[in-house]
C-alpha cells in the first residue's frame, strides 16, 4: 500500500495498487485495502468502489476479489451508510450503498460458490435493511436483485429463508414498486434527488432520459421481487404466505412491461404457485385471474406456454377443474393446432387429451360441464376424428374438397366485397368446414377472414378467437401479420390494452421483417394506423398509470390527453377502435396476390384509409377482396 504513482494525489489509491506488477504484493495490498476501507472516512471512496462495480460488472466469475474479502468489505460499507448518515451525507458517500449491494449481486449472480462466500461474509442482514426502504427505492433495487440471486442456489436459500421478513417485504415491493418510484421520483422533476438522478443515466442527464430509465428501473424492482418470490414458491411451506387473494389478483398485469422482456413477469410466478397442489386452489378461486390467464395463453409472445401450463394444471386437478373449466376451455379450443411451443413438444396434442378427460370424467354436481362446454370440446375431438379419417381418404377426394372449399371462399370474398358482412362470415364458416384439416394455409386464410368478419360486426370475442386460431395454425407459430393485427384491434375493442399492444407490435415486426417484396420497398416503414394504435395502447397500458391515477398525474381514467402529467396533442392519439377497425381492417382484408396496393402509395393509402367509418365497410363503400394467401 505504501507505493504510490507519483502523480497520484491520494496516498494508498486503489487504482494505484492495481498496477502492481508483483502479484503477491497486489493480492497482499488489495487485502489490506478492502479490509481498511470501512473504517475509512476519506474524500473520494466513491471512485474505488465505483472501480469495483464496473470490474463486478466486467468479470462477475472473477475469483480473486473473493478470496481477498470484498464481500466482507461491502457488507460493512453498507452498514456504514446505515447507521452512520453523517458520513453518508459527506462528499459522495450517498452512492456507496447502491454501489455495494450492486457489486454483491453482480458477484453472486452466476457462482454458488460466490454466493456461499457472501452468505458466510454476512451480507443478508445490511441487505434486508436496504430491502425495508432504510434509504431509497434506488438501494431497494440492487437490494433485492442481489437477494434473488442468493436465493437461487439450494445451499443459500436456508439463509435467506430464516429471515422471515423477506419473503413479506418482497411481496409489498412486488406490490408498491411502482407507486414508490411514481411518487418518490418520477411525479415531481423538481424534488428528484441528484444523486438517483446520475445513477440512473450515468453522467448523460435530461429530464426525459431521467424518465425514461425510471420506468426501467421501476419495472426491473418489481420483476426482481417477483424472480426472489418465485425462489420460495418452490417450497411448499411458503405458498401459504404468497397465496394471498390481494397478490394473486395482481400478478397477471405484473408483465414487467417491454424492458423487461425476458422476464417471466407474475405469469412465471403463478405458474410456480400452479404447479404445486397447495397453490392451485388459492389461483382457482381469485376471480379474474382464469380470464387472465386465457388471454395471456393466447398471447404471442414468451410468456404463452407458462399460462397454457396453469391452465392445464388447474383442469387436471380435480379440486379445481369445476371452478375454472367453463372459462378455460374456449381458450384451450383455440390453442388445439399448436403443434411446438418452445421446448413443449406437442403441445395441441396435450390440450386436445386433458380436455378429452375432463369430458370423461364429467358427472353430476360440483364436476358436471356447461352444455356450452360439453360442445366445444365435443367438436374439438370431432375435428381430430376429422383429421384422422381423412389420413385414410383417396387424395383425389381430398382435392375435391379442397376445391369445394375454395369455391365457398371466394363466395364469401363476394359477399364481402358488396358488404354483405354476415353472409361472408357464414360462407367463411362453411369453407372451413369443407376445407380438410391438413390444408392450413387455406384455414389459415379462412379463420383469419372470419376474424374481419367479426370486427366489423362489432364481435370481438369471435374475432380474437379465430385469430388465435389462424395463428396456431401459422407455419411459424404466431407469425402471420394479418391475424395479429386483427387481433391487436379486437382486443382494443374490449379495452385490452397490453394484449392488443404486443400484437400491434409483433405486426409492426411481421411487416419490417418479411420477404414480400412491396413491403420491403417500404424500408421497414412502420405503417401510420400501426403506430398510431401502438402509441394509444402505450399511453393505456403505460407502467405507472395506476400510480398516477391515484397520486393526480392523470385527471380521469379516460383521459388520454395527460397521462403522463405533461401535455401532448390530442391530434396524434386517434382511438384506433372505431377509425382504425374502420380503415385498416379493411385495409388487411386485401388479397395477397391481388391487391398490395396498401403498401404501394403511402398518399393514396393515407387518403383511402382515412374517410370510410365502419357504417360505410357494412355498407360496401370502398371494400377490397378478402385475401386467398396468407
Amino acid at each position: 500500500m505504501d507505493k504510490v504513482s507519483s502523480d497520484c494525489p491520494y496516498p494508498g489509491c486503489f487504482f494505484c495498487v492495481m498496477k502492481e506488477g508483483n502479484p503477491s504484493k497486489r493480492r497482499a495490498s488489495i487485502l489490506k485495502f478492502f479490509r481498511e476501507l470501512p473504517s475509512q472516512d476519506d474524500d473520494g471512496q466513491v471512485l474505488p468502489i465505483s472501480g469495483l462495480w464496473n470490474t463486478a460488472m466486467a468479470h462477475p466469475n472473477d475469483q480473486e476479489f473473493i478470496d481477498l474479502g470484498i464481500f466482507e468489505c461491502m457488507a460493512a460499507l453498507i452498514w456504514k451508510g446505515l447507521k452512520n448518515r453523517r458520513w453518508l451525507a459527506h462528499d459522495q458517500n450517498i452512492y456507496i450503498p447502491y454501489y455495494a449491494a450492486h457489486i454483491i449481486g453482480s458477484y453472486t449472480m452466476n457462482m454458488e460458490e460466490f454466493a456461499d462466500s457472501a452468505v458466510h461474509a454476512g451480507v443478508i442482514p445490511p441487505l434486508v435493511e436496504l430491502l425495508r426502504g432504510r434509504l431509497t427505492w434506488v438501494e431497494q433495487r440492487v437490494a433485492v436483485r442481489a437477494l434473488g440471486h442468493l436465493a437461487t442456489y439450494s445451499s443459500t436459500f436456508p439463509a435467506l429463508a430464516s429471515h422471515g421478513e423477506i419473503l413479506e417485504l418482497s411481496i409489498q415491493l412486488a406490490m408498491s414498486s411502482l407507486e414508490i418510484v411514481y411518487s418518490h421520483f418520477y411525479q415531481y422533476v423538481d424534488r428528484r434527488l441528484s444523486y438517483h438522478c446520475d445513477l440512473l443515466t450515468r453522467g448523460m442527464g435530461g429530464v426525459e432520459m431521467e424518465s425514461r430509465k425510471a420506468e426501467e428501473w421501476a419495472s426491473q424492482l418489481q420483476c426482481w421481487s417477483l424472480q426472489l418470490i418465485n425462489c420460495f414458491a418452490f417450497k411448499p411451506e411458503f405458498l401459504s404466505t404468497i397465496c394471498k387473494p390481494e397478490f394473486l389478483i395482481k400478478l397477471p398485469g405484473m408483465w414487467g412491461g417491454l424492458v423487461n422482456e425476458n422476464s417471466p413477469a407474475g405469469i412465471g410466478l403463478l405458474r410456480t404457485i400452479c404447479h404445486h397442489k397447495l397453490g392451485r386452489g388459492p389461483v382457482a378461486s381469485c376471480t379474474g385471474i382464469i380470464e387472465a390467464l386465457c388471454n395471456i395463453a393466447r398471447s404471442s409472445d414468451d410468456w404463452q406456454y407458462m399460462a397454457i401450463d396453469c391452465l392445464l394444471w388447474l383442469l387436471q386437478d380435480p379440486s379445481t377443474c369445476h371452478k375454472v373449466i367453463d372459462k378455460a376451455v374456449p381458450a384451450l379450443v383455440d390453442l388445439a393446432e399448436i403443434s411446438a411451443l418452445g421446448d413443449h413438444k406437442k403441445l395441441g396434442d396435450t390440450i386436445v387429451s386433458v380436455l378429452q378427460e375432463c369430458i370423461q370424467s364429467q358427472g353430476n354436481g360440483r364436476n358436471s360441464l356447461s352444455n356450452r362446454t360439453k360442445e366445444q370440446i365435443e367438436e374439438l375431438l370431432n375435428s381430430r376424428q376429422r383429421l384422422k379419417w381423412e389420413k385414410s381418404m383417396p387424395k383425389e377426394d381430398l382435392h375435391i374438397k379442397q376445391a369445394a372449399a375454395l369455391v365457398v371462399k371466394l363466395e364469401g370474398n363476394s359477399l364481402f366485397s358488396s358488404g354483405n358482412i354476415s353472409g361472408a362470415a357464414s360462407k367463411y364458416s362453411e369453407a372451413l368446414a369443407l376445407c380438410p384439416m391438413r390444408s392450413k394455409k387455406e384455414r389459415v386464410v379462412l379463420y383469419s377472414n372470419r376474424a374481419q368478419c367479426y370486427l366489423l360486426l362489432q364481435q370481438p370475442l369471435f374475432a380474437i378467437s379465430d385469430a388465435t386460431r389462424a395463428l396456431c395454425l401459422h407455419n411459424p407459430l404466431n407469425r402471420h401479420a394479418k391475424s395479429l393485427w386483427r387481433r391487436a384491434q379486437a382486443y382494443d375493442m374490449l379495452g385490452l390494452a397490453k394484449e392488443s399492444l404486443l400484437d400491434a407490435i409483433l405486426f409492426i415486426n411481421e411487416c419490417s421483417q418479411s420477404n414480400d417484396p412491396d413491403l420491403s420497398l417500404r424500408q421497414n416503414k412502420v405503417p401510420d394506423y400501426a403506430e398510431r394504435l401502438v402509441k394509444k395502447q402505450m399511453r393505456a397500458a403505460w407502467l405507472f398509470r395506476e400510480a398516477a391515477i391515484k397520486h393526480g398525474g392523470v385527471h380521469c381514467e379516460g383521459d388520454a390527453g395527460d397521462i403522463y402529467g405533461r401535455e401532448t396533442d390530442d391530434s396524434e392519439w386517434e382511438t384506433a377502435s372505431e377509425s382504425d377497425i374502420g380503415n385498416d381492417g379493411r385495409d388487411e382484408m386485401g388479397d395477397d396476390d391481388d391487391d398490395d396496393s396498401e403498401w404501394k402509395n403511402e398518399d393514396e393509402r393515407k387518403d383511402k384509409y382515412d374517410k370510410p367509418s365502419i357504417k360505410d365497410i357494412k355498407h360496401g363503400y370502398n371494400v377490397q377482396l378478402a385475401e386467398d394467401e396468407p
